[in-house]
């Protein structure tokens, strides 16, 4: 137990050096250059709340995007999902189950190639496929031809990154208590994630998912194919929750749409209002500010607290 706690305080250390994350509730403690088989190395912030205790075990959200959610003074645009302060009081009001975050930082540009499901995507022809990438490459998303990494981005997530948060946090280890959530592309592998791996994540949260893909809705490939994956590969309903929502300002504007068919395939796999939550904000634009004036929704949704 004693080499397990200066093991954190060494890991705190290094991650405070390495860029200083401010938080209002909890604390941060940064894995710095997680190394990892299948990807490259990241900084991976694990998020703990507030009097969290060896004594009881937590219930974990992983989140993509880690660079994104705590300290807006870090971020790229000023903005942050401020996890922290939204999970820390819906924990000390008991509105959700006691949890902590594991955010993993993006890659810059592979983190389009990891985010991308891949099934669907190698499902495409290659002219298809070719149509995307060259439109990705256009927009400076990626630097290459795209070649999705989300398959082993997710066995990153999965055989590396969980069993350490298992074997060095007191944390619940099954997929009831385990969830992921991510926005934009985030909320695409999200979805993703939950599908590949339904034994390892009981609920996802994605916020203004792309099911574009890309930019643009006319001839486009990528929500088709992402539809078609979902009919045969969605989760079990009774075991399983799932959050989607999306506004319809700046990227958001291409989403309703494609929101409402992705409603209508849920329903029909067996998905209601008890294990499915599809939210719509009018008015709302792809941001960090507009997520975060949402996030205690999927919170509450995915990480209520046991029934008495």
């Amino acid at each position: 137990m004693l080499m397990k706690k200066l093991l954190l305080l060494l890991m705190a250390v290094s991650g405070m050096q390495a860029q200083e994350v401010k938080v209002t509730t909890g604390k941060v403690i940064r894995l710095p250059d997680f190394k990892s088989a299948f990807v490259d190395a990241r900084h991976v912030d694990v998020w703990l709340p507030e009097h969290y205790s060896e004594k009881q075990k937590y219930a974990v959200l992983y989140m993509h995007d880690g660079q994104m959610l705590f300290d807006p003074e870090t971020t790229w645009n000023k903005q942050s999902w401020a996890v922290d302060t939204i999970a820390g009081k819906l924990i000390a009001q008991g509105q959700t189950q006691p949890f902590i975050v594991v955010g993993i930082w993006n890659n810059n540009h592979k983190r389009h190639p990891e985010y991308f499901p891949q099934q669907p995507f190698e499902r495409m022809s290659a002219g298809e496929q070719k149509f995307v990438s060259d439109i990705l490459l256009e927009r400076h998303k990626i630097d290459q031809p795209l070649q999705p990494m989300a398959d082993r981005y997710l066995k990153f997530i999965v055989k590396e990154l969980k069993p350490y948060i298992d074997g060095h946090f007191s944390v619940y280890k099954d997929a009831a208590h385990t969830f992921i959530a991510g926005s934009s592309m985030g909320g695409m592998i999200s979805i993703y994630a939950i599908c590949q791996y339904p034994k390892v994540f009981g609920g996802a949260a994605c916020l203004s998912t792309h099911w574009t893909g890309i930019y643009q809705l006319e001839n486009n490939p990528v929500p088709n194919a992402v539809f078609e994956y979902l009919k045969t590969h969605l989760p079990n309903p009774k075991n399983h929750k799932l959050y989607f929502d999306c506004g319809d300002q700046t990227l958001d504007a291409l989403y309703p749409t494609l929101q409402a068919q992705v409603d209508t395939i849920l329903k029909t796999k067996g998905y209601n209002d008890q294990n499915s939550l599809s939210r719509f904000f009018p008015g709302k634009d792809h941001s960090e500010n507009a997520w975060r004036e949402r996030l205690d929704i999927p919170l509450q949704f995915l990480l209520a607290p046991p029934k008495p």
